[in-house]
């Protein structure tokens, strides 16, 4: 029986940054996966989906007039785009492979292909297949077992007319129609994807009477505009009844809060209601392995309820973002060489939605804030007056910086809506990491001309000294704050005691 300093369960993103963090300790490690080195955040997740997003939208981009010219005769099968996926996938799958095996080589890593499970809390029994098995011990265990679609048990998904994102590569063409069951990040993406190929007419049934409920509602109203727009029709405050299988196609019924009921089919469906945890059959409960009722691990900063074992990723109940999961997994390494006795912080994570048009954030929303009772003070400023968005003719958007209601005025948090929104947040995510003032970024060179230029001129109108006026483009522009029982109050701006007339 082998022994290694270092087990880690799954090689997903989590996982593998997991290993190749306890290779740069020294440590002795075992990475055992029983599907494809990557997991799901490459093959049917982040990098899949992400690169499905950008083949669409540059499409998109190909067949609008709104740049003052027009291709003709311009398409795109299915076939050519999924090909394109698998070629970025597989591409990073070579890199993660060729530096996986180079440690191999040299003995510094242990490659097994199976699934895991617990006999004893340092035993870790290995199913290869075929009948084949063996076992292995560890000092320290990490478990990055990953997640896995949601499915619902009055729903029957057949991989081919009823789907999950897990299949999305399988389709054969680009459906003639199709269902979205669940209006959230994943939901949005896929709708945003289909309707931006046109040539898939998109149903999104939507539970909430709005879309993204743990977002603004500004950024879901203009979203599901947006949406809409493109050719989508949301099922506002729908239940679904049914789903299944009828004469080659999926009918589904919906029945509304003021009694209507509607009945449509389709030619595909895919359900997008969340994700689960791979936690079963690991034997968690052979050893004692504290979860909630939905299968996530109790932890404390990535130490589950057994001292030596780790959880990280989709496996705890935190944010699952690829992002996140690698710093998880690095994380529970160092915590457990002693090297880093800081607990990770949550509080000023940077996320993107694929949308159209992309939304990216940081730190603190405005429905966060109101509903934790913290007073701030808000600048919103729209893209149509960035240079940048004006150059890239997409004006449709806007900036939401949001700080304390203090004379410090520190840096909360940051939407940003349009295209371009990824490339804003770093800084800010930055910034709220080292509880920097507004004042600060005001006095930041920005590059010019970019969308970021757009974030400085909030920061300037929460200070009283933007260039564009909020006082003159009313309309387009924002500046307020909101108490802690939820007021709101419009600040006014007045010139610096510095910049006053007698002392210009």
């Amino acid at each position: 029986m082998s022994s290694y300093d270092v087990c880690v369960i799954g090689a997903g993103p989590s996982g593998y940054a997991a290993a190749m963090r306890a290779i740069d300790f020294g440590q002795r490690v075992c990475l055992v996966e029983k599907n494809k080195i990557g997991g799901a955040g490459i093959w049917n997740g982040a990098l899949s989906s992400k690169t499905l997003w950008e083949l669409s939208e540059r499409y998109q981009s190909i067949c609008t007039s709104r740049y003052g010219y027009q291709v003709f005769d311009s398409d795109m099968s299915y076939s050519s785009v999924v090909q394109e996926m698998h070629k970025a996938v597989n591409d990073k799958y070579s890199q993660l492979k060729q530096q996986l095996d180079y440690f191999e080589k040299k003995g510094l890593i242990t490659f097994v292909k199976g699934h895991a499970s617990f006999a004893t809390p340092t035993t870790i029994s290995i199913d290869h297949g075929n009948g084949k098995s063996s076992e292995i011990t560890a000092t320290n265990t990490i478990l990055a077992v990953g997640s896995r679609p949601r499915i619902l048990p009055h729903i029957q998904v057949d991989g081919e007319h009823i789907v999950t994102s897990d299949h999305i590569g399988n389709l054969n063409d680009f459906p003639e129609s199709i269902v979205i069951l669940g209006a959230g990040v994943i939901g949005c993406e896929f709708a945003t994807i289909f309707s931006n190929f046109g040539k898939t007419k998109v149903f999104l049934i939507d539970k909430a009477d709005r879309i993204l409920p743990f977002e603004d509602e500004d950024i879901a109203h203009t979203v599901a505009h947006r949406l809409e727009h493109n050719g989508v029709h949301i099922h506002k405050g729908a239940s679904l009844q049914h789903m299944k299988v009828v004469d080659g196609m999926v009918e589904y019924e919906l029945s509304y809060a003021d009694g209507r009921k509607e009945t449509r089919r389709v030619e595909k469906a895919l359900i997008s209601v969340g994700r689960i945890p791979n936690s079963d059959q690991l034997g968690l409960d052979q050893i004692g392995m504290e979860l909630t009722d939905r299968g996530y691990c109790i932890d404390n900063d990535t130490q589950s309820s057994i001292e030596h074992i780790y959880a990280v990723g989709d496996f705890t109940a935190d944010i699952a973002l690829v992002n996140i999961a690698e710093l998880e997994g690095r994380h529970a390494v160092e915590r457990m060489m002693r090297y880093n006795n800081q607990a990770l912080r949550y509080d000023n994570i940077s996320t993107i939605m694929f949308l159209n048009p992309e939304v990216a954030s940081v730190g603190m929303n405005e429905t966060q804030a109101r509903k934790k009772g913290i007073a701030y003070r808000l600048a919103k400023l729209q893209y149509k007056y960035v240079n940048r968005a004006i150059a890239m003719r997409s004006d449709k958007g806007f900036i939401k910086l949001i700080v304390s209601d203090d004379d410090e005025m520190q840096i909360l948090g940051l939407r940003v809506l349009g295209d371009h929104a990824s490339s804003t947040i770093m800084p800010i995510a930055l910034l709220i990491s080292l509880k920097k003032s507004v004042s600060e970024l005001a006095e930041l060179i920005h590059p010019h001309p970019s969308i970021p230029e757009g974030i400085q001129e909030c920061a300037r109108m929460l200070l009283g000294k933007s260039i564009v006026k909020p006082n003159v483009f009313a309309i387009d522009m924002e500046c307020y704050r909101v108490s802690e029982s939820g007021e709101i109050t419009n600040l006014e701006i007045h010139p610096s005691p510095a910049l006053s007339a007698e002392n210009a």
